[in-house]
């Protein structure tokens, strides 16, 4: 996928009450933290997307490369708020309909222990196992990123039917299927509450790209959280920034049309 330039971004529109809000999670409504599992929820950040759930009649969705449980564990009280998994391998829609990610092939377990015996000589290296998908984590150990490389590009023909998925100081091995974050936005676009609203996306990294792409071509907001190359329109600078232009919008006594 073809990117522009970098260039200035404005900060993303006011509130309208026809919108379509999908919200990445970390580098966006979390801070990164070293670990997935040590991220911290901030205070009232659950009960502002809930607010904004009700301001949009319900269409706000969590669209993730983490596993629907991770979600459901990380913000209980939303465990029935629509929500994409997996960068799309999981769907959970309005009233519950469900997309079940694939199983994990059985030598996706002999390449997870095999990254983790390599992941040792890297302290500060993460291995994260995600049902179908295995990702490899140097964001704490920089200095692991060529090895990573090395290894995931001579163990994915073990994979056959996988791809290699690039983020933020992460590979994944994952299902090559055609589904991504933007065909998880798609999906939820077809359906109520979300059909026939303005898409706006908020994410921060390159797997982002593909949800940026479809708003986009729907006519949205596309928000990106940070700084570098993207499609994105508009831009936030660090997930305390949405956390505040959420609260904002939330604290509005009318919503503009």
């Amino acid at each position: 996928m073809e990117l522009p330039s970098e260039a200035p971004r404005p900060r993303p529109p006011a509130l309208a009450d026809d919108w379509a809000l999908f919200l990445d999670v970390d580098g966006c409504l979390l801070d990164f933290a070293a670990t997935p599992e040590g991220v911290v929820v901030p205070v009232g950040l659950t009960e502002t997307v809930e607010a904004m759930a009700e301001k949009l009649h319900g269409a706000v969705a969590l669209v993730s490369g983490r596993a629907l449980s991770m979600l459901d564990r990380l913000f209980p009280t939303l465990r029935q708020m629509p929500a994409a998994g997996l960068h799309g391998l999981e769907l959970r829609g309005p009233g519950g309909f469900t997309r079940a990610a694939p199983h994990a092939p059985p030598a996706l377990e002999r390449i997870r222990a095999e990254a983790e015996a390599l992941a040792q000589a890297w302290p500060g290296a993460l291995v994260e196992s995600k049902g179908p998908n295995l990702a490899l984590h140097w964001r704490s150990a920089p200095a692991a990123a060529r090895a990573f490389h090395a290894f995931v590009s001579a163990a994915l023909p073990r994979l056959p039917g996988y791809r290699v998925q690039a983020g933020d100081h992460v590979l994944e091995f994952r299902p090559g299927v055609n589904i991504d974050k933007g065909t998880a936005i798609l999906a939820l676009m077809t359906v109520l509450p979300f059909r026939d609203r303005v898409p706006v996306f908020v994410g921060d990294d390159q797997t982002d790209e593909h949800g940026f792409a479809v708003v986009n071509a729907h006519g949205g907001h596309s928000v990106l959280v940070g700084e570098r190359d993207s499609a994105a329109r508009y831009a936030l600078p660090d997930p305390a920034s949405v956390r505040e232009w959420l609260r904002a919008m939330v604290a509005e006594t009318t919503v503009q049309a």
